[in-house]
């Protein structure tokens, strides 16, 4: 069987499987969403932080709740980073610099686990479970939370309540990431992934000498790290690690725990409004964007011109050959639109339309699917937007599952695109500017400009991949993309719980003749067009500069 042909068989499984688990995992998270009960093991942890776990809070309660919990979640690992040497199973590791140690802590914290070291030599056990893994968890969470709330901002009426922040985070933690990880890091030990706690194992002799290969948790890292969060992992190879993803059957997998949380939340969305066709409308544009995706990628990267290319089958530089062109380009387009950062292969080495529809991919909002939670608020926001601009048409008062669309919810959902636009190209253009920052690129021209765009863009729409071209490990770069991490993060759901505030307040009004319809094909397409109009076209020049001008020299 060939490369191209598994690729494309592998593709049609996940399809299947993530359309098997849409109906009773979105139906899951939308009862753990709702129930008014608690297990007994939520009712201690309320107790012992001293919440009241059936009272809801007003969105700016809510809001300070995320900020809040998520600074001391920076504080809390920036400390543990700095005095890792100090503590239990740190390895022997070096001390790492505060510039560093701040990225590190506001990567993990944002959902973002951009890595600009090598884990195995950078980072100990302790830091690893207690400090980076838990970040993993917690901050998946947040953003599921933060989409709950906007989700209750359509379906309460005449309230300024949004639901618990503690409560949310609790309940997806414990009913939801954890039993997924726990049993699928089984499964990833069945198929090969490396298990064990041993400090040093492998010793292998190399010309006389040894290497070392550092071990650890690596099926559970691998889990958490597919299912919404983790970019480098332990040996910042990613996913090429065969320790991480050692057959085609693991690497299908690892996509699968990728995409099956955000592409079964428009369910969720569906079911906690009342109407299981909202949730198919939105999940119909996710889908097309998915696969319109991995197709346009995987056609740039096998059927580019040259004969080197053309000899191997495609492009493979950068490309793992136990996975081939089409199952490493369909990783790459899951991972790129979804704010997880793993990769299988290195962008970096991808044709330049190849390597630029990953950027684009991130431009877009990772909203197809997104990240946990972050891809269907964003793809909200989106929707709402479309329903603005169809309301224009008509000339009548925009409104979105009976809730009116007027300034202050427009004023929001501006606000929310613009943010990380703005963000990836001031970034961009300052380290552009700056000769000793040009100085970290690998590659001059328009390729070197695509490495900057990307680490950029990356790091505000809170990916974590990168194009592995530049070195990015300096004072200015840790400070200047760390930056862009917790605004990409936290401005957006500034404006997602102060919309969900707003529509909470508003009385519900009833559909009339002329109301859009939202759940038909005429709606997914119309949101299509705006996702690409709206936020594809605003990069347009930056990408014309980069990506565009080296495919087309």
């Amino acid at each position: 069987m060939g490369a191209t042909l598994a690729g494309w068989l592998q593709a049609l499984a996940l399809v299947g499987a993530l359309a098997l688990c849409y109906r009773p995992l979105g139906d899951h998270i939308a009862k753990l969403l709702t129930t008014a009960k608690h297990l007994r093991a939520e009712r201690g942890l309320y107790r012992l932080i001293g919440v009241d776990g059936d009272a809801d809070q007003r969105w700016p309660v809510y809001l300070r709740s995320v900020l809040a919990f998520s600074a001391v979640s920076v504080l809390f690992l920036y400390g543990l980073i700095r005095l890792q040497t100090h503590l239990l199973l740190s390895l022997g590791v070096p001390e790492m610099a505060p510039h560093q140690a701040w990225n590190t802590a506001i990567s993990f914290t944002t959902n973002t686990n951009w890595q600009s070291y090598s884990g195995e030599s950078a980072m100990g056990h302790l830091v690893q479970m207690a400090g980076l893994a838990v970040q993993n968890f917690v901050s998946a969470a947040v953003g599921i939370a933060v989409v709950a709330a906007l989700i209750r901002g359509f379906t309460r009426n005449r309230t300024d309540r949004v639901g618990n922040f503690w409560v949310d985070l609790t309940r997806i933690v414990l009913r939801l990431l954890l039993p997924v990880s726990i049993v699928f890091a089984l499964v990833l030990v069945a198929g090969g992934v490396v298990q064990n706690f041993h400090g040093f194992h492998d010793l292998a002799t190399l010309g006389g000498g040894t290497q070392s290969i550092p071990g650890g948790p690596v099926a559970s890292q691998e889990v958490i790290k597919q299912l919404g969060t983790n970019g480098g992992g332990f040996f910042n190879a990613n996913s090429a690690h065969p320790f991480e993803n050692p057959t085609g059957f693991t690497n299908v997998l690892e996509i699968f725990l990728l995409l099956v949380i955000s592409f079964s939340l428009p369910r969720t969305f569906g079911r906690m409004v009342g109407d299981h066709r909202q949730g198919y409308a939105i999940v119909s544009v996710m889908a097309l964007f998915w696969v319109a995706s991995a197709t346009l990628i995987t056609f740039a990267e096998s059927h580019h011109g040259g004969a080197a290319l053309q000899a191997a089958g495609g492009a493979m530089e950068g490309k793992e050959q136990r996975f081939g062109v089409a199952a490493s380009s369909l990783f790459a387009a899951s991972t790129t639109l979804t704010s997880t950062g793993a990769v299988n292969s290195f962008h970096d080495s991808y044709t330049p339309f190849g390597g630029g529809l990953t950027v684009f991919d991130m431009m877009l909002g990772e909203i197809a699917p997104g990240g946990t939670g972050s891809g269907l608020y964003g793809m909200l926001i989106l929707a709402i937007v479309a329903v603005f601009v169809a309301g224009l048409m008509v000339g009548r008062t925009p409104e979105y599952l009976g809730k009116k669309l007027g300034g202050r919810e427009m004023k929001f959902a501006s606000l929310y695109i613009l943010t990380t636009p703005t963000l990836v190209l001031i970034g961009t253009g300052v380290a552009m500017a700056l000769p000793g920052e040009r100085a970290g690129m690998l590659n001059s021209g328009a390729h070197g400009f695509s490495e900057v765009l990307y680490a950029f863009t990356s790091a505000s729409n809170n990916n974590g991949s990168a194009f592995a071209g530049i070195t990015v490990s300096t004072p200015w770069y840790d400070t200047a993309l760390g930056l862009a991490m917790v605004l990409g993060r936290f401005l957006p759901m500034v404006f997602v719980l102060a919309l969900a505030g707003s529509l909470a307040r508003q009385q519900p009004v009833p559909a009339t003749p002329g109301t859009l319809p939202t759940h038909k094909p005429l709606f997914v397409g119309l949101l299509s067009g705006v996702v690409l109009i709206v936020v594809g076209l605003t990069y347009f020049p930056a990408l014309a500069l980069g990506p565009i001008a080296e495919g087309l020299h």
